[in-house]
């Protein structure tokens, strides 16, 4: 069995091999031939010393698809709460309370032939990549192709990602206009973006700067609140976002007025609205402007077997509303594959793992 640490993940899993594994992981699942297990979050009755209202969390998710030939089961054992920044902006935040000030987030992966684990994986970059791949290919499947400015929420490790892939299935974006509520961060994160992509990364000082003219608008953040007034958006923009309700925490990255705006509503997963009671997707439903047969999944839209952009003035939301465990055995296995070729991480026998009674 082999155990690979995220600097290990890193040298081998590029923007490209996500994206391909992702869209053929959500291929499967919407048609039959994956399984995923939707996520849950358990909060126990733990606070941390140091971060009074922070508690102990247990999240798991797990999932498979044929190609992959795995099954994947993703866990982070966290201390997670809401902070407030000097903005009086809030968010989710997870504290590194585990030994030497660090995080515990794994993914074990499992032979669906033979049933024997395969490895042990960090999940950290793992979860950037994913997430903003997916991301990526609700932008490439509803948003204009003629696009050239977009707009970003958010200067963290997920708007990297979110900007990479962005770029790899739009490459004629010209010019991306990034706002996050510290101007420090939001600046550093144009200056080192230009350079690295050759594009014209600009900070903006205000909100609407990051709506106004932009034919797409993403959301990478783990705020608590909406981000923007959905009034503020012109027709034929796209619109992305990655935090829902999610059982615990009644956060959300739109308005309801984003959504009621939407001509197409698409999600990653309608089983997880149901079970997290996401509120701000349910929301077109339960005001009688929407069926709840006309929100979709990713999946079928890259089928064909759902409608996606019907006129260049549709406004059209992907609500990347979940994490899958699906996602990590694809993503995961993949990765394995690239590693074992270069021989990186620690092996261990794998029959320390194996019993001869039944479980």
């Amino acid at each position: 069995m082999r155990i690979l640490s995220n600097g290990d993940i890193e040298q081998v899993l590029t923007a490209d091999e996500t994206l391909d594994a992702l869209e053929t992981a959500y291929r499967e699942l919407s048609s039959g031939q994956g399984a995923n297990r939707p996520r849950n979050h358990t909060y126990f009755p733990v606070e941390d010393s140091r971060h009074p209202g922070f508690r102990y969390r247990f999240k798991s998710q797990e999932g498979g698809n044929v190609s992959s030939g795995v099954w994947a089961l993703r866990i982070t054992s966290d201390i997670a709460g809401v902070e407030t920044l000097p903005s009086g902006v809030q968010r989710r935040r997870l504290i590194p309370a585990a030994p030497g000030g660090r995080y515990v987030g794994l993914v074990t992966l499992y032979s669906i032939t033979t049933l024997e684990p395969l490895a042990v994986m960090h999940d950290s970059f793992i979860q950037k990549m994913r997430v903003g791949a997916t991301s990526a290919l609700g932008i490439r499947e509803l948003s204009d192709p003629d696009a050239t400015v977009a707009g970003m929420f958010g200067s963290g490790w997920q708007a990297e990602a979110h900007l990479e892939c962005l770029l790899m299935v739009r490459p004629g974006i010209e010019e991306v206009r990034v706002y996050s509520p510290t101007p420090e961060h939001r600046e550093e994160f144009a200056r080192v973006w230009s350079e690295k992509t050759g594009r014209k990364i600009v900070a903006v000082d205000e909100r609407r700067d990051a709506v106004a003219g932009c034919q797409i608008v993403t959301c990478a953040t783990a705020a608590m609140d909406p981000c923007f007034d959905g009034a503020w958006l012109e027709p034929g923009t796209h619109v992305t976002a990655i935090t829902s309700p999610d059982g615990t925490a009644t956060r959300r990255e739109l308005d309801d007025t984003t959504f009621d705006r939407a001509a197409r509503i698409t999600v990653l997963s309608r089983e997880q609205v149901h079970h997290d009671k996401q509120f701000d997707i349910l929301g077109p439903v339960e005001r009688g402007l929407k069926q709840w047969d006309d929100i979709r999944e990713l999946g079928d839209l890259l089928l064909g077997n759902a409608p996606g952009r019907a006129s260049r003035e549709d406004i059209t939301v992907f609500a990347n509303n979940t994490g899958m465990g699906v996602q990590f055995a694809a993503v995961c296995a993949r990765a394995l594959a690239l590693a074992e070729e270069r021989d990186l991480g620690h092996t261990v026998p794998t029959d320390w793992f194996l019993e001869e009674t039944s479980p």
